[in-house]
Parts: C-alpha cells; sequence; structure tokens
C-alpha cells in the first residue's frame, strides 16, 4: 500500500532524512523505532507532506510528494501528531465529528461513534466535555478516535504512549490491534519497545535519518549489536 524510496527531508538547509525506504503493506502494524532526534517523526512528516522532500511517496500507486496535507488525508491516509492537536473549547463529541470527512463518506465508514465510545468507554462519558480539561491519556484516546473517524485506510501514529499511564498504554495496544483487525495498516512511531514489538508485524529501526535494520520484532530481539548500537540509552 505504502511504498517508501530514496527518501530525502530537509528543514532549511538540514539535511534530516538520507534515501529512506520501506513498504507498509495492507493490514500490517509496522514499527518505526529509534532514538530521540533518529528522524522518525521526519518521515511521518514527509509522508504527510509535511516537510520539504525529495524521492518517492507511493500510495496505491499514487506518488504523493508535492500534495498539501489535506489532500493526502483525503487519499485514505491518517495522522496522530504526537502533540495530539485537539480542539481544547469543543466537546469530545464536536471533536470526534470534525474527524468525519463529510456525510456521504459518514454514511460508509467502517467506524461510528458507538465504535469509539465502546473502544474507549472513558470518552462516552466524557462526550459532552469539552476537551480542554481531559486528562493527557483522555486526550490521546480523542486524538485516535477522531483520525478513526476519517476512515483512513493506514494511520500514522508518532509516540501514542508518550507519559500514559500503564493502563492506558495497554488501551492503546487493544486500539491498534483492533485496527489490525480490521484490515487497517499502521505506521507506529514508538520508544516503547515492550509495545512496539508486542502489536508489530515487522521493525524499523533508525539512525541518523537512515533505516538501519528491518525485520521481524523476533529477529531484532535476537539482534544485540542493533538494539544496543542505535536503541538502548
Amino acid at each position: 500500500m505504502l511504498k517508501i524510496e530514496n527518501l530525502h527531508a530537509f528543514y532549511g538547509k538540514s539535511h534530516v532524512l538520507h534515501g529512506v525506504h520501506f513498504e507498509v503493506g495492507a493490514g500490517e502494524i509496522v514499527a518505526l523505532l529509534g532514538r530521540n532526534g533518529s528522524g522518525r517523526s521526519t518521515t511521518a512528516k514527509a509522508i504527510m507532506g509535511m516537510v520539504d522532500c525529495t524521492g518517492v511517496v507511493d500510495w496505491k500507486g499514487t506518488h504523493t510528494l508535492g500534495m498539501k496535507p489535506y489532500e493526502i488525508a483525503h487519499l485514505g491516509i491518517g495522522y496522530v501528531p504526537e502533540n495530539r492537536d485537539i480542539f481544547p473549547n469543543l466537546t469530545v463529541h464536536q471533536n470526534l465529528l470534525l474527524g468525519q470527512k463529510g456525510k456521504a463518506a459518514a454514511k460508509n465508514a467502517r467506524w461510528s461513534f458507538d465504535d469509539m465510545y465502546d473502544m474507549f468507554p472513558r470518552l462516552k462519558e466524557r462526550q459532552h466535555t469539552e476537551a480542554g480539561v481531559l486528562s493527557g491519556g483522555e486526550q490521546q484516546m480523542l486524538t485516535l478516535c477522531r483520525t478513526l473517524m476519517g476512515d483512513p485506510d493506514l494511520i500514522i501514529i508518532d509516540e501514542p504512549t508518550e507519559g500514559l499511564a500503564p493502563k492506558i498504554v495497554e488501551l492503546v495496544g487493544e486500539y491498534l490491534k483492533k485496527l489490525k483487525s480490521r484490515g487497517i495498516s499502521v505506521l507506529l512511531i514508538e520508544q516503547k519497545l515492550t509495545i512496539a514489538m508486542a502489536i508489530s508485524d515487522r521493525a524499523l529501526v533508525m539512525g541518523h535519518g537512515s533505516i538501519v535494520f528491518q525485520g521481524t520484532p523476533d529477529s531484532l530481539r535476537a539482534d544485540a549489536y542493533i538494539r544496543k548500537e542505535w536503541l538502548e540509552v
């Protein structure tokens, strides 16, 4: 579904990504791992058309480099940024409503408000509460669900468990497995190896703006050199 070839990205004169190559298949969870500053978040922004880049980003046969973020989103790619970006003065329900792509699309969508509230009952309890007063964990749940309301075929999720309590981290893991069960692909940018290795089909390790490892979680567990050189602090 998603194919990245020779991707280079730039912030002004800073050359951040150096020829990144990888693919994400249908219904696959791919974990993108690496230390802070390795280029993981820049990779997500490059796919979404948010940074200057060269190379190939191919989504279902469409070359998306040069497209605007909203155009890429309408092709079926959802993006959950690290900073969550909820609408603080709108209620939980209104935030979810804004995730939909229009009345016609909403009628045929795979996901409903009830699906969101079943997945995260706490959001149902807080559906008429302004999002700005939610806890960090509740805001993360809301951001994940709002993205899903757009009915994407691929979701790019940047550090979804950052700063969350273990119980909420477990809920996020269940959410990601539910996406996979419905055939949705996930590119998971994560620092917590435990959750990433438990739910992903493949793992990519990034260092200095390049992919330095691709393989199964089991093969990464067995590769002490890669873990020590590129992941462990």
